[in-house]
Order: C-alpha cells, then sequence, then structure tokens
C-alpha cells in the first residue's frame, strides 16, 4: 500500500480506505495529499482484492479546499513530489476525480468541512455519506476565482440546477441536511459516525458480485448523456456479457444452495 505525508492508505476487508491526513490545515489539499489521492486510485483500479473505495478526512474534517502555497511545492513539504507533477502535468486533475475515475465504487466519509475543492472533489464520488455538522459548499466567486474542479459542469447534473446555480453564484455555506435537502448527499448521520456508515455500505456493495458492480458503476457513467434508446443499447452491450461469467454462475447456486456466494471475478 502506498500513501503519503498528507494521504494514508488502509485496508478494511475489501475496502481501500484512503484518508486526507493533514488536519492541522483542515485537510487542504497539497501537493503531497494529491499525488497520494492518484496513486490511491491506481491502486485500487489494479488491485482486484479491492471491492470498494472510501474517502475520509482525519481529524474532523474532510477537506477545506486547494492551498495553493502546498501545490506550488513550497519548503520541504511538497518538493520532492515536483517531479511527479512534471512527468504528469493532468496529476492533480486526476487525483481529484476530474479526469479520472475508478472502476470500483467511491463512497465519501464527510465530518466537518468539505467545502471549495473539497465540494469538488465529493461530486467525483459514488455514494456519500456526511455527519450532521459537516459544511458544504463553493465559496470560489466570493474569492473572485472560478471553481475549476468541475463544478460548473457536474453539480447541475447532480442536483437541480436552480440549486446548482445558488450554491455556485452564491458561495455560501450549506448544512448537511440542506445538503441532502438538494441531493448532493445521501446519508446524514450522527457526528464522528461517517465512517462507520461508509464502511457499512462498503461491505454491503463488497459482498455482491465484483464484475457486474463495475459494469452496473460504468454503465450508468456512460449512458448518464445518452437518448434512451442509445442507453438502452449500451447498457444491453455493457450487462449482457455478465450473465455468462463464473460470477453470475456462482450467484445463482448460492442463491439456490441460500448459502453467501463466493465471487472470484471470474
Amino acid at each position: 500500500m502506498g500513501g503519503t505525508e498528507h494521504l494514508t492508505v488502509q485496508r478494511e476487508g475489501a475496502t481501500l480506505v484512503l484518508t486526507l491526513n493533514r488536519p492541522d490545515a483542515r485537510n487542504a489539499l497539497s501537493l503531497s495529499m494529491l499525488v497520494g489521492l492518484y496513486d490511491g486510485w491506481i491502486e485500487a483500479d489494479e488491485d482486484d482484492a479491492v471491492r470498494s473505495i472510501v474517502l475520509t478526512g482525519a481529524g474532523g474534517a474532510f477537506c477545506a479546499g486547494m492551498d495553493l502555497k502546498a501545490l506550488a511545492g513550497k519548503g520541504m513539504e511538497g518538493e520532492h513530489y515536483r517531479d511527479r507533477l512534471k512527468a504528469d502535468p493532468d496529476l492533480h486533475w486526476k487525483a481529484m476525480l476530474r479526469h479520472h475515475r475508478p472502476r470500483k465504487p467511491v463512497i465519501a466519509a464527510v465530518e466537518g468541512h468539505c467545502v471549495a475543492g473539497g465540494t469538488e472533489i465529493l461530486q467525483g464520488t459514488d455514494i456519500r455519506v456526511a455527519g450532521e455538522s459537516a459544511t458544504f459548499g463553493l465559496f470560489e466567486v466570493k474569492r473572485g476565482l472560478f471553481p475549476i474542479g468541475g463544478s460548473t459542469v457536474r453539480l447541475q447534473r447532480q442536483i437541480p440546477r436552480t440549486h446548482a446555480l445558488e450554491m455556485l453564484l452564491t458561495g455560501r455555506p450549506y448544512t448537511a441536511r440542506e445538503a441532502a435537502d438538494v441531493g448532493l448527499i445521501g446519508h446524514v448521520v450522527p457526528d464522528t459516525t461517517a465512517l462507520a456508515k461508509a464502511l457499512e455500505i462498503a461491505e454491503q456493495i463488497n459482498a455482491c458480485g465484483p464484475l457486474a458492480v463495475e459494469a452496473v458503476k460504468a454503465s450508468v457513467y456512460e449512458t448518464a448523456d445518452m437518448t434512451e434508446t442509445d442507453g438502452l443499447a449500451s447498457e444491453l452491450k455493457r450487462g449482457w456479457p455478465i450473465f455468462d461469467t463464473a460470477d453470475a454462475k456462482e450467484g445463482a447456486r448460492a442463491f439456490a444452495e441460500k448459502r453467501p456466494p463466493t465471487y472470484k471475478r471470474a
């Protein structure tokens, strides 16, 4: 497993847990964190033993957005990662899920601040859980900036446009309940329990056929902007081969024998 000074990686069964770990800065994005995030997504993609990913933050915060000084590699914290960014100038966008979509489901477990770049990363995740005191928002316009992490494109596709525009144009903070009401997050749980809830959801996913899970996720995103006719054709192309896999046969046998299935990604 990888990890950097500002990003920890650990396994919880078949779930890879990535933790933004810069609590003294409310987990503001640094070059070290971005490199660790990108490496974590790739590790999950390439390891068939990983069936889901949970993204969370340390110290009671999720992510307070971009630390421009740290991203520039000022000082010793980020300097030794400059070669990684030079070798792949798109690395930070991939890390923030703007230019990369992991094959495995990504569940966000949010406590505390999830604002600016934090809310932008959130939009690249698939399932979202938040503690009741969590705060969301895209503050860029209040600072004369542009939320270039994808929010002007993604947010209106994930929540009603009127709510997306209000969030983007006012730059105001949203409570967890407000975020749930507009559809940005799916679960509001007691503070400090978001990670436990996310891991609970991950375990439910991990118990399913991994080939089926990955195909379903891919189909949802592939068909999002298609017409219904094109989407149904794409779904059939993506989904029909799953029925011929060993995993599908194992699922049918396990159901008939009233036992938990043992999937092997075959």
